[in-house]
């Protein structure tokens, strides 16, 4: 790494119990056990205050799993390739697809995930994986192996407003316990309403700036930013700049609180 120019700067803002934006000036790489030829930082993780462990980076020419991610039998694992003009083979449960920027697949409880290179190009991923909780009622199926590309969905209309638009990635179905969505809002489209609500989110812009209210700050954000937002966090963004801002976020849902 060179010798930086002026003072040393980082955008990254932390707040225990209500948010935090990690910018990529302050990441470092982690060796995460089972995963070789990656370049990953985890940017989430209970020692935050998140209820799940995300991490992003660079997959290698090379870059492989030398076992499942995230099997274990309460844990479930979610994979997207957010760009590159690579692909990976990806397996889960002993079934293998290949996806390209754009593409996502879904591992339920017990399964974990795995990758490979197919040896083209290096691709960007997005890496995540939380304990599940069941349904109440036992007749409800268990979630199921889903994959997918955002490149071949269409996007429907958020709130109604014809400048911000949402793709569902998993079911909206009550055997998940949770889903990943895509959210984009041309310039000088915005949330409806500031947002205070029991779901966490994490989320990571991979195109165009904005800016995001958390709590009580309005903060500058851009493409690379992760942005980690606790229950009940006020929340809103604008999306500003020339082009139109996207990002991908993590969301509970479909379960009672426990008490």
């Amino acid at each position: 790494m060179p010798y930086p120019e002026g003072f040393l700067k980082n955008r990254s803002e932390y707040v225990p119990g209500k948010y935090a934006v990690i910018t990529t000036e302050g990441r470092v790489f982690n060796v995460i056990p089972g995963i070789e030829g990656c370049a990953l930082s985890i940017v989430a993780s209970p020692k935050l205050g998140a209820n799940f462990v995300q991490m992003v980076g660079t997959v290698s020419t090379e870059g492989k799993t030398t076992m499942p991610y995230g099997k274990a039998e309460d844990v479930e694992a979610f994979l997207f390739v957010m760009s590159g003009q690579g692909s990976l083979k990806v397996t889960v449960g002993g079934k293998s697809e290949t996806l390209s920027a754009g593409g996502y697949i879904y591992a339920p409880p017990g399964k974990g995930v795995s990758f490979a290179s197919t040896g083209d190009a290096p691709v960007e991923i997005l890496l995540y994986k939380q304990r599940f909780i069941p349904h109440p009622d036992p007749a409800v199926q268990v979630p199921w192996t889903v994959t997918g590309s955002i490149r071949d969905m269409d996007e429907s209309l958020y709130d109604s407003m014809e400048n911000v638009f949402v793709r569902d990635l998993l079911p909206v179905d009550q055997a998940f316990d949770m889903n990943f969505h895509t959210l984009a809002f041309l310039p000088g489209g915005c949330h409806p309403f500031v947002e205070t609500h029991v779901q966490e989110h994490g989320m990571y812009i991979y195109q165009g700036e904005g800016l995001y209210l958390l709590d009580e700050k309005w903060l500058p954000v851009q493409s690379g930013d992760f942005i980690w937002i606790a229950p009940f966090c006020k929340q809103a963004c604008y999306g500003i700049g020339r082009e139109r801002m996207e990002y991908i976020y993590s969301k509970d849902c479909h379960r009672d609180e426990p008490i």
